[in-house]
């Protein structure tokens, strides 16, 4: 990384290089100085990001409540490394870990706020769903296929009987309104707390424009109770949107059930526990 930030950069080469701890699994990141953060995509799936997010950020604040990263620079391919990759400023937070959020009601309806702001921004030229996008905003069915093969691998280890209906029932509801601007990736670790509160929104790698279902996982993988009620509340989410939302989440957690990572699998296994939960107290 210092090579790629002397040769390309040299303005910046005697600033100080250390890793951020907490640096994602998309991207490798990195401290640079004290008053930025450099990215490089960590695999061809997600080297078309960079160039969106150095396009379209600098759009997309103005209009948002909250910060978001702001792009400083572009890098190439160079020093053995394949990919385009950014510096970007430094935003202080930490991850939005339960323990850390003060008021969790009052992180929702902030959070569903934000997302209603990008939301409601001219979605006429930006990105539609796809690759870019890991297909976030996009047709769900995209991933029926590999949700199947899940619930059929993990067996009796969960509810499949269950699984299936709240995957079919997101099949079923169908998006069909304008597209609009998407996160993409509205995840504890790209949601920054600062004293209690939400303060920052990061990694719009997945964002595009389209179905903003995807947007709504966060009910499941973060929010609980009441929490949740005040998220659904705030953006005034439908309920066909809410079910495939729904449907988001649990592809993701079915996929990661057995991730090797051991945090990320108990993560999965809380948002299907959550997923199901909440879609028994419906029915």
């Amino acid at each position: 990384m210092r090579r790629l930030v002397a040769g390309q950069l040299p303005h910046w080469a005697e600033l100080p290089v250390r890793p951020v701890q907490a640096g994602g699994w998309d991207n490798r990141t990195f401290h640079l100085g004290d008053e930025m953060t450099v990215r490089l995509p960590s695999g061809p799936g997600y080297a078309g990001q960079v160039a969106k997010e150095q396009r379209w950020l600098p759009v997309l604040a103005p209009h948002l409540p909250l910060p978001v990263p702001t792009p400083l620079a572009q890098g190439g391919p160079a020093e053995g490394y394949p990919f385009g990759w950014s510096v970007y400023r430094w935003i202080e937070g930490r991850q939005a870990r339960l323990e850390g959020i003060a008021d969790l009601t009052a992180f929702a309806t902030g959070l569903a706020g934000f997302l209603a702001a990008l939301h409601r921004i001219d979605a006429g030229s930006g990105p539609a769903a796809g690759p870019h996008s890991a297909w976030r905003g996009g047709p769900l069915r995209t991933y029926d296929a590999e949700t199947r093969a899940a619930i059929a691998t993990l067996g009796d280890r969960i509810p499949g009987e269950s699984v299936t209906g709240i995957w079919e029932l997101a099949l079923r509801s169908t998006w069909h309104d304008p597209p609009v601007w998407f996160h993409g990736d509205v995840a504890f670790g790209n949601l920054l707390v600062r004293d209690g509160r939400l303060a920052a929104v990061i990694d719009f790698g997945c964002c595009g424009v389209g179905d903003p279902a995807c947007d709504v996982t966060v009910a499941w993988t973060l929010l609980t109770g009441a929490s949740r009620a005040a998220f659904r509340d705030a953006l005034a989410v439908d309920e066909a949107t809410w079910n495939r939302g729904r449907g988001w989440a649990l592809w993701k957690a079915l996929i990661t059930f057995d991730h090797a990572d051991p945090a990320r699998a108990a993560e999965a296994r809380r948002t299907l526990a959550a997923v199901v939960e909440e879609y028994a107290a419906t029915v």
